[in-house]
């Protein structure tokens, strides 16, 4: 997979690289990560990529020719492999995990990071195939939505992290939050680990693990539990898990 990145700070892109599974899993070219400056191709010698909006008001935009010819080199480097290109917006659709599996499913993708007041909207309509929010907050540009996106789709891939089954276990994986985890020592700050985990029994541990799972999507995030059709078992284990907190 090659994921491209247009960014007015790609050495901020490229230091994904330096940490973690994830950054392994890029100098190892899984994905392959690229960047590209608009700057470097500014028909000015200034380098300048921005201008006044029309019709007044505060800030500047991102003009469109300059994103189009970067976009254009970019797509020389892919060659036939044509990806789409997605830009980073408080207007785009919820990024989530459907989202990064959609996406590690794929031959890549190209980031576009806006900065300043926007990006003209001729180059939106006429070069962006989509457009991802990270949620209802305004950053002060795409950078660390693109990141974000880069480390949840990296993880998917195969040869990133250690062990493949992390990636099927996490929280959203499975449409649920995740289970709780612990570790070494048994006791500590007063809490033992719960007997259950320290039995053997791997049946036992993944019932415990489900029930879990459903009684914290319960308590914190209902409102996934109302997207899921769940089976009867998990209806099970849901009720034993709001019996045994006494509500």
């Amino acid at each position: 997979m090659r994921i491209d990145v247009v960014s007015l700070f790609p050495e901020w892109i490229a230091g994904l690289r330096e940490y973690g599974v994830v950054g392994r899993g890029l100098r190892e070219s899984r994905p392959a990560l690229n960047t590209w400056n608009p700057r470097d191709r500014a028909d000015n010698a200034s380098g300048r990529v921005d201008d006044r909006p029309y019709g007044g008001g505060p800030g500047m935009v991102m003009d469109a020719p300059t994103l189009a010819r970067t976009l254009d080199a970019v797509a020389a480097a892919r060659g036939d492999d044509r990806a789409p290109v997605i830009l980073l917006s408080p207007q785009g659709h919820r990024f989530d995990q459907a989202w990064a599996e959609r996406l590690a499913a794929g031959p890549g993708f190209v980031l576009c990071c806006g900065r300043y007041e926007g990006v003209d909207q001729r180059f939106i309509d006429a070069r962006v195939d989509v457009q991802l929010s990270i949620g209802d907050v305004v950053l002060s540009g795409g950078e660390l939505p693109a990141m974000m996106i880069i480390d949840a789709v990296a993880r998917l891939l195969d040869g990133v992290l250690g062990d493949a089954r992390s990636a099927v276990q996490d929280s959203f994986s499975t449409g649920l939050l995740d289970h709780p985890h612990y570790t070494r020592p048994d006791a500590a700050l007063g809490r033992a680990v719960p007997e259950v985990l320290l039995s053997g029994d791997h049946a036992r541990i993944a019932r415990w693990r489900e029930k879990q799972a459903l009684g914290a999507t319960w308590l914190h995030r209902p409102d996934l539990l109302d997207r899921l059709t769940l089976s009867a078992e998990q209806e099970r284990l849901l009720a034993e898990f709001i019996s045994e907190r006494g509500e």
